[in-house]
C-alpha cells in the first residue's frame, strides 16, 4: 500500500488473473481511526502510532460536516502521516481525495467501489471493503481494486465469524495477487490472522482506546506480526 502513483505493495500484479504467491509477504499494519472531528486533538497520538510500529496504511474516518471542513480535516491529518511515507486513505469519501491531498479511498461496497473509480484511477489508491462473499472479492478485484479488506464491521457492528474470515483470507492469499487486508477486532486476532497470509493487518479503532495507550499496542502487534512468521 502505497502513496500516490505507486504500484501495489512487493510490485504485485493489479489483476486477479495472476495466481500464486512465490513466498510469504512482509506483512505490515493498517490502521483504522475513529471518526475524527477534531484533527488538532488526535494528531499527537497518531504521530507516537505511526512510530511504533511498520504501518503501510492509514484509513481515515472523518465525522460528518462540510464538505470544506472535511478536507481541511484530512489535509491536517496528512500532514502527519504522509511525511512517514505511510498512505492516507480516506473512507468512503472519494470526491475530496484529490483536493485534500489524500493518497486514496477506501468504498464499502461493490456499487460504491465501481462508482469511486473514475475519481480515483489512475493516480490514486481504490481499495474495496464490506465485501460479503467471494463473489463480491472476486467483483472488486476485477474492476481493479488496489486490494480488498475481509472482515470490518457493518454499519450494525456485525461481522463474519471468525472461522469463516480465515477461511476467506487464505483461500485470497493462496490464490490471488491483488493485497488483502485482514481486519483485526481486538488484540487476540492478530497472530492467527497473519498465518492467513494477509498482506496486511487491520487495527480497528478499537486500538486508540486500549488501557496500555495505542503506541504500545501497535509496538505489540507489530511484535505478533513477527512472532506469525517465524
Amino acid at each position: 500500500m502505497r502513496a500516490t502513483s505507486s504500484p501495489p505493495p512487493s510490485g504485485r500484479s493489479s489483476s486477479p488473473a495472476s495466481r500464486g504467491r512465490t513466498s510469504p509477504p512482509r506483512q505490515r499494519l493498517y490502521l483504522v481511526t475513529p471518526p475524527i472531528s477534531d484533527p488538532a486533538l488526535f494528531a499527537d497520538e497518531l504521530g507516537r502510532a505511526l512510530s511504533a510500529g511498520d504501518v503501510a496504511a492509514v484509513l481515515l474516518r472523518l465525522a460528518d460536516d462540510g464538505e470544506r471542513t472535511l478536507i481541511e480535516r484530512t489535509k491536517a491529518i496528512a500532514a502527519v502521516v504522509q511525511r512517514r511515507d505511510v498512505a492516507l486513505v480516506i473512507d468512503n469519501r472519494p470526491e475530496i481525495v484529490v483536493r485534500a491531498g489524500a493518497d486514496g479511498a477506501h468504498l464499502t461496497g461493490v456499487a460504491n467501489f465501481a462508482a469511486a473509480l473514475s475519481l480515483l484511477k489512475p493516480e490514486r489508491i481504490a481499495g474495496a471493503g464490506g465485501l460479503r462473499s467471494r463473489h463480491d472479492a472476486m467483483l472488486a478485484g476485477e474492476a481493479g481494486a488496489d486490494y480488498v479488506m475481509f472482515g470490518e464491521p457493518d454499519r450494525n457492528g456485525r461481522r463474519p465469524s471468525f472461522e469463516e474470515l480465515e477461511e476467506r483470507l487464505t483461500w485470497w492469499a493462496e490464490l490471488l495477487e491483488i493485497p488483502c487486508v485482514a481486519y483485526a477486532a481486538g488484540k487476540d486476532e492478530i497472530v492467527a490472522l497473519s498465518r492467513t497470509g494477509a498482506d496486511f493487518i487491520g487495527l480497528g479503532d478499537w486500538i486508540w482506546s486500549v488501557p496500555e495507550g495505542a503506541a504500545k499496542a501497535i509496538a505489540a502487534a507489530a511484535a505478533n506480526l513477527d512472532k506469525a512468521v517465524t
